[in-house]
């Protein structure tokens, strides 16, 4: 079973999480509404993808 030679510092362990945070989405603007969308998805707002309209069946 491993066990750790000595104690890991506050500021080491946090220095090596610094990388760790979330990035924020990447938006997207709808060619057709303009509104802000996620990327290579349909438009939650107009139901378009590129120049196509979409039909979304729930």
């Amino acid at each position: 079973m491993a066990v750790p030679r000595n104690r890991v510092s506050n500021a080491k362990k946090n220095s090596r999480r610094s990388h760790h945070a979330k990035k924020p989405k990447n938006l997207s603007a709808c060619s057709n509404c303009g509104k802000h969308r996620l990327p290579h998805r349909v438009c939650p707002s107009c139901g378009h993808y590129g120049s196509r309209a979409i039909d979304v069946a729930n």
